[in-house]
């Protein structure tokens, strides 16, 4: 093997390596590229490469199969021995593993898993990048000031297995985040855009967005903290729903530890969560959101399993029409709680409101609240799955139907899953970019909800 060896030879070198009873590897080539400015002009830009490897190791023994898992970066020829052994010496010093299954077999190799892996650079800003300069162009002018940055990222997966898997994946993620500051730095307005290529993003509508917020936090306006009716744009639905989702594995609620633990036992799949025919899904071949076809797991936890490595995934609803149907389950946990088999998918989806644009909503509000987007969310208490956290860069008061000022920010307490039974109206679906959680899941599409009491618990004094 070369030094400087193909990802496919990588995989195929540390399986012939493996004495282990079974041996899952997983190689992940990433590279990446970004652009950052600030005051209206570039600042950085840079492209960055990467390799890491994981091995797996399972060692089959009288009391059950114990696992070993690995992880480096930048692995040469020389270091792939020592990280096998490394891998196998993990498994039989651990005990058995409670999540052991046989490793996944079957299915097809994929066709181009000894092709090279795919690489983003600069190029991938080509189109976007004069578009920037124009935005930059217009807000000067206009007396504003783009802060934020561009980043897009490849990750080729390659995942082989001493029971004949050959897998591969190329995952592009891409997110654009853009902060308007007024010359005395007292307004400011976010937006975020997740993309696939850049090829979708229009800096200078993203812009134009922008200065008007900042027109209306001209006229500012205290409020105290209490229950208002609400509009959550899709960007802060997303945020509230990916956590729901990060809180939905099955063996936790049928242990009676979550939000979807019924009392007395059992979850509470098949109950009405919401008034609202909502169905909250993910689907590896969500156009524009697509994501891994397989299950790539490089640890174990209450909601993946080392085991159940190149698993293939399929539509799962997680809530249909507004009925719980299923929670994360791995081979494990879905033995364990006699639910079908339904691991997690990397890319989120909430449909079924209605046509309305959050425009359109806003013009049907008498009195109410317009968010910007949610921060520094937290939980409170996992068996109601409360949320605490914080409104940032404009909450905006809406009255008979125009936005008449910016308010002051909020500290919020509230839960997805109750905020799903009382709001009353959702609107039209669209890609969004969760704010917080977007250095970890960007695929997302959400609507706008309307909630008539939302619960902004304390004034904060953040931006």
């Amino acid at each position: 093997m070369s030094p400087v060896a193909k990802p496919y030879e990588i995989v195929e070198r540390a399986l012939e390596l493996s004495r282990a009873d079974g041996c899952v590897v997983i190689a992940d080539e990433h590279s990446s590229a970004n652009l950052r400015w600030a005051g209206n002009a570039l600042t950085t830009n840079g492209v960055t490469r990467g390799r890491t490897l994981t091995v797996v190791a399972t060692v089959d023994g009288a009391e059950g199969t114990a696992s070993g898992v690995v992880s480096r970066s930048a692995v040469t020829a020389e270091e792939l021995e020592p990280l096998v052994r490394a891998a196998e010496a993990a498994a039989r010093g651990a005990g058995p593993a409670e999540d052991a299954r046989p490793l996944v077999t079957g299915g097809e190799a994929s066709p181009d898993f000894r092709d090279a892996p795919a690489e983003t650079s600069s190029a991938v800003f080509a189109d976007f990048a004069p578009a920037l300069g124009e935005a930059f162009a217009r807000a000067r002018s206009g007396g504003r000031e783009l802060y934020g940055f561009a980043n897009h990222e490849l990750t080729s997966t390659y995942l082989g297995t001493s029971t004949g898997l050959r897998l591969r994946h190329d995952q592009p993620s891409g997110t654009l985040e853009l902060n308007a500051k007024s010359p005395d730095r007292t307004r400011s307005a976010w937006t975020g855009h997740s993309t696939r290529d850049f090829k979708d993003v229009d800096p200078t509508a993203l812009d134009a967005e922008l200065e008007r917020r900042l027109r209306w936090a001209e006229r500012r306006i205290e409020l105290p903290a209490g229950r208002y009716e609400t509009l959550l744009p899709p960007t802060a639905v997303a945020d509230l729903l990916i956590y729901q989702l990060w809180s939905s594995a099955a063996r936790d609620a049928a242990e009676g530890r979550t939000v979807f633990s019924k009392p007395g036992g059992g979850t509470r799949i098949g109950e009405t969560l919401s008034p609202l025919p909502l169905t909250l899904r993910s689907d590896p071949n969500e156009p524009g959101l697509e994501s891994a076809p397989f299950m790539i797991a490089h640890s174990s936890g209450d909601d993946s399993s080392v085991f159940d490595n190149g698993l293939p995934l399929s539509p799962t609803d997680w809530v249909r029409e507004g009925r719980l149907e299923h929670l994360v389950t791995t081979r494990h946990s879905a033995a364990l709680t006699g639910l079908p088999v339904t691991p997690g998918i990397g890319n989120l989806v909430l449909d079924g409101g209605g046509e309305r644009s959050l425009e359109e909503m806003v013009a049907a509000t008498e009195r109410g609240l317009l968010l910007t987007c949610l921060w520094y969310i937290r939980e409170v208490d996992p068996a109601t799955l409360l949320l605490t956290g914080l409104t940032r860069d404009g909450v905006y008061l809406v009255e008979n139907g125009e936005v008449t000022g910016e308010v002051n920010n909020f500290r919020f307490n509230e839960s997805p899953v109750d905020l799903l039974s009382r709001a009353t109206e959702a609107g039209r679906t669209e890609k969004t970019l969760p704010r917080e959680w977007s250095d970890w899941f960007t695929r997302t599409a959400m609507p706008p909800l309307r909630v008539p009491d939302f619960n902004m618990s304390s004034v904060s004094q953040g931006v």
